[in-house]
């Protein structure tokens, strides 16, 4: 088991499997999770429960630049989530997101002297995001290390998981009670609307694992 690490940790299904990896490769996990406008803002209150319920030290950062260049349906409110944006990109995708995630973590990282960062980025479902891809983190763990002349990994345990094997994986891991206080939904709503992306995605995910996803265990509570 290695040291030390520092999870990017939104509150997500994705992020909260990775938190529960990272706790059987690490012996000490601290979390980072972004305040950067989302609408989906119920997300940092899930985040905060679940770091708080399962004893994982985190540590919120605000960032207000996404929801000033706007251009997205993730940071403007106004901008309905419906799947299709620029090009071929979806409409909520966020512009280098993942990139000034992943170098402020690596900047909180540096000054407590670890050098592990966690994410939970897809390549295999990635909804068409190109800063989940593997190329992308690794051009991004090498400017990093260079940047600040540190050796930097970045871990991506879901890299080449389908949806099914993410779900798979969370019960593997033992991350089932925590994905029952998680947050997927792009709209912000609780129960999920069901309806977004990002809720499609998971319960097709869910339904190919064939087991019950503990959200919506607790929704319908």
């Amino acid at each position: 088991m290695q040291e030390s690490c520092v999870v990017v940790f939104s509150g997500g299904q994705d992020s909260t499997t990775c938190l529960y990896w990272a706790k059987r490769h690490f012996k000490k996990i601290l979390a980072v999770t972004f305040d950067y406008g989302q609408r989906h803002r119920i997300e940092l209150d899930c985040a905060a429960k679940i770091c708080a319920d399962f004893d994982i030290p985190q540590t919120v950062l605000p960032l207000n630049s996404f929801t000033a260049l706007g251009g997205n349906s993730l940071t403007d409110p106004n901008q309905a989530v419906e799947g299709l944006g620029r090009g071929h990109l979806p409409d909520s995708f966020v512009p280098g997101r993942n990139l000034v995630f992943l170098t402020l973590a690596a900047a909180f990282a540096w000054q407590r002297n670890i050098s592990d960062l966690v994410t939970g980025v897809c390549q295999t479902d990635y909804s068409g995001y190109p800063d989940c891809r593997l190329n992308t983190m690794r051009s991004l763990e090498s400017s990093i290390s260079l940047g600040m002349d540190s050796l930097f990994h970045i871990h991506t345990p879901l890299m080449h998981l389908s949806k099914k094997q993410s779900v798979e994986l969370a019960q593997e891991v033992g991350a089932f009670d925590a994905l029952a206080f998680s947050h997927t939904c792009y709209n912000g709503v609780f129960p999920p609307c069901g309806k977004c992306p990002a809720c499609e995605l998971r319960a097709k995910g869910f339904a190919e694992a064939g087991v019950a996803d503990p959200l919506m265990t607790r929704a319908k509570a």
